[in-house]
């Protein structure tokens, strides 16, 4: 463990004017704050919050963040207060050590809920000051580093668990593959130990010839740009166990199989030279087609930079190339960190970690613990690909994504409004799947809005919750629509005029806090019609002094409802506009609307039938057609043809009997209203090609 003056000259080496003051209150102050605590190895708690501090003076963080990781753990597991904090150490480290602090001590919460109010909380505030990112990654690869003392195997496996879906997808989107890695090495050890054993065997048994084959390779490489006028650092190393391991996943082949385990660095002095070099290695050894990608000119969206490429080496060996330049090697080595200045006073995130308010976005919308955590490992644990806007914007998706995915991330509005996409000058569904490299074009209708058939292939963390967050607005805004409708019913039917203060004394009475409230409780069934009239007229349906009501006068109209979110039409009888029809009221869902003749009214409660009409000049509906043609060619054919003079689109055709004279269709066709349908069953029982047409 590092004592006090060895952690202070560690700061003091690299910034002079640091508050040494600051440093050794923070020290001796969680010394004293943990006290007699011990971890599950037996050392000193104290231990922990000094090696996580020693772990970011590896970095050159500033004072205030190293205070902050000696002060991390006081406020969860200490006695210490928020206030105690604040008083002793500044608003700027107080701040810090409450993004850092987990809400442990929610023990009413299932575990989803105590890792999305965590996650919540600690996103929240490394979206105001990136700090707290720092500490908690250094803070995690510590608790890593000593996860095998923990004596409880499914303890460890879900610590490692979160490590490798949260905070190694984290390190990697802000650039520390250092932490990204070993984090990954030791996830994986606790996750899968059988395969990190029998990994880690074959690597160890190829670890004297693999550094004779390294030291060759890199001294080959060092010659041939040394010929070419190229100063270079050449390092080469065998791929960590998860990335192996990885690979095999993916690939489905064995580790003998595997041909690029060894990979190596090519460190220049200037980006120029990173070109040259790699034209040198080129030149020498075969590439791999498909194998060079070129990060320079296009980073990733942490800010990495390099040129990867992979050759052919003395005819079999398969090797990867990295050729960078010094500044680019500190920023792919520590990310985010190795730009860190502690003379700086932006702390905020800057553009290479915009998906830090993704996240936030995601936050804001994400209805419960499970589609937080969802949500957030989608957006950082995913290959990216990389497309461009028609401005020539490049914008970073998750491989897999479609252009629903591209218009959230260039802007929610776009997305909410798109009616469709162009990639690379070609019209395309929403769902078609982008390329790298495509460029994207979207468009756009104000008339649009989220479809809750987009879920089906948003991809995106972000598209999927905005998405989400519409289709719950509109829900409940239609909910409450309905709703009112049917209030103004239950209104009507009672013999009294029913004013403002009644009403209020109903919402107490069913202790609901608003109106709204009421009528989205009213259309969602959670109050049935008998309790909202016993609340605003007391006495009207019970007891002694009961009324005899009238009956429900007039049909609620779903005029301006739109299917799927207030009502869903049948999917046994499908009930079209024309048709007389009937609500069936479902707690905590919305009204099924059905024919009046549907046989599955039978098994319904009267209580829950609800009078409903079309209202004026309703159109639009999906029907269901029987229809028996003629076994002979182009006799579908011609079904298809009249049923498209008719103005009637085709949903579906599915065959339901066939034999050797006739077979049977069950066709779904959109039609405007019940006449629309009438006409069409009677032009294709009029055809020579149909022997009989019915409405199913």
């Amino acid at each position: 463990m590092l004592r006090q003056y060895e952690l202070v000259d560690r700061v003091l080496s690299y910034d002079p004017d640091a508050d040494e003051a600051l440093l050794n209150r923070a020290y001796v102050f969680s010394l004293h704050a943990h006290g007699s605590q011990k971890r599950a190895s037996g050392d000193p708690y104290f231990s922990h919050p000094i090696e996580v501090a020693g772990i970011l003076t590896d970095l050159h963080l500033d004072d205030e963040t190293i205070a902050t990781a000696i002060l991390h753990d006081t406020i969860e597991d200490t006695v210490a207060t928020p206030e105690e904090i604040l008083k002793r150490f500044g608003p700027n480290v107080a701040r810090l050590v409450d993004g850092v602090t987990k809400l442990s001590r929610i023990e009413a919460q299932s575990e989803n809920e105590r890792a999305a109010e965590n996650l919540r909380k600690f996103l929240l505030a490394m979206s105001d000051d990136i700090r707290v990112l720092l500490v908690k990654l250094a803070d995690r690869l510590h608790n890593m580093r000593t996860l095998h003392h923990i004596p409880k195997p499914d303890k460890r496996r879900r610590i490692a668990r979160e490590t490798m879906d949260i905070y190694a997808p984290l390190a990697e989107r802000i650039g520390m593959y250092e932490f990204m890695k070993e984090m990954q090495t030791l996830a994986f050890q606790q996750l899968e130990p059988e395969a990190f054993e029998s990994i880690t065997k074959r690597l160890e048994a190829l670890t004297v010839e693999g550094e004779d084959r390294i030291a060759k390779i890199a001294s080959g490489l060092k010659l041939l740009l040394s010929r070419g006028g190229i100063e270079a650092e050449i390092s080469g190393r065998e791929k960590h166990p998860y990335s192996i391991w990885k690979k095999m996943s993916e690939r489905h082949v064995s580790f003998e199989q595997l041909s690029d385990i060894m990979a190596f660095r090519v460190i220049v002095d200037g980006e120029e030279e990173c070109y040259r070099a790699l034209g040198h290695i080129h030149r020498r050894w075969p590439m791999v087609p498909g194998r060079f990608k070129d990060y320079i000119s296009t980073p990733k969206r942490n800010g990495y930079r390099s040129l990867h490429t992979s050759i052919i080496h003395a005819g079999d060996t398969r090797v990867e190339i990295q050729i960078r330049t010094r500044a680019m090697h500190a920023q792919a080595e520590h990310g985010l960190a190795a730009h860190w200045s502690y003379k700086q006073n932006n702390v905020r995130p800057d553009t290479q970690v915009r998906w830090i308010q993704d996240l936030v976005e995601i936050l804001e919308t994400a209805e419960s613990p499970e589609e937080l955590l969802e949500h957030t490992r989608m957006a950082m644990y995913q290959d990216r690909i990389f497309a461009f806007s028609p401005k020539g914007e490049l914008i970073q998706l998750p491989k897999g994504a479609t252009p629903i995915d591209f218009a959230y991330a260039v802007h929610t509005d776009l997305g909410d409004q798109a009616v469709g996409a162009k990639i690379n000058g070609r019209v395309v569904p929403l769902r078609t799947e982008i390329q790298q490299g495509d460029q994207v074009a979207i468009l756009r209708s104000k008339a649009q809005h989220p479809q809750d058939n987009w879920l089906n292939f948003a991809f995106t963390g972000k598209a999927r919750a905005a998405i989400r967050r519409h289709l719950r607005h509109k829900e409940r805004d239609e909910s409450i629509a309905l709703g009112r409708k049917l209030y103004d019913d239950i209104v009507r039917r009672l013999p009294v005029e029913i004013g403002k203060e009644a009403q209020k004394a109903a919402l107490t009475r069913l202790k609901i806090a608003d109106s709204d409230a009421l009528m989205e409780a009213i259309a969602r069934q959670k109050v049935s019609d008998a309790q909202v009239m016993e609340a605003l007229m007391p006495g009207s349906t019970t007891g002694e002094d009961a009324v005899a009501l009238p009956a429900q006068r007039e049909p609620i109209s779903i005029k301006g409802l739109t299917p799927g979110v207030a009502f869903n039409l049948a999917p046994c009888c499908h009930p079209i506009p024309g048709d007389r029809i009937v609500g069936v009221r479902q707690p905590d869902a919305p009204i099924e609307i059905h024919q009046i003749s549907c046989p599955k009214l039978d098994a319904v409660e009267d209580e829950d039938w609800i009078d409903i009409g079309w209202g004026d000049k309703a159109e639009g509906g999906t029907a269901r057609l029987a229809v028996t043609v003629k076994n002979e060619p182009g006799a579908l054919g011609a079904v298809a043809t009249l049923l498209g003079q008719h103005k009637a689109n085709i949903l579906n055709i599915r065959f339901d009997t066939q034999d050797t004279t006739f077979h049977t269709n069950m066709i779904d066709v959109e039609v405007r209203d019940a006449s629309h349908l009438m006409k069409l069953i009677a032009g294709l029982r009029a055809a020579d090609a149909v022997s009989s047409a019915e409405r199913a």
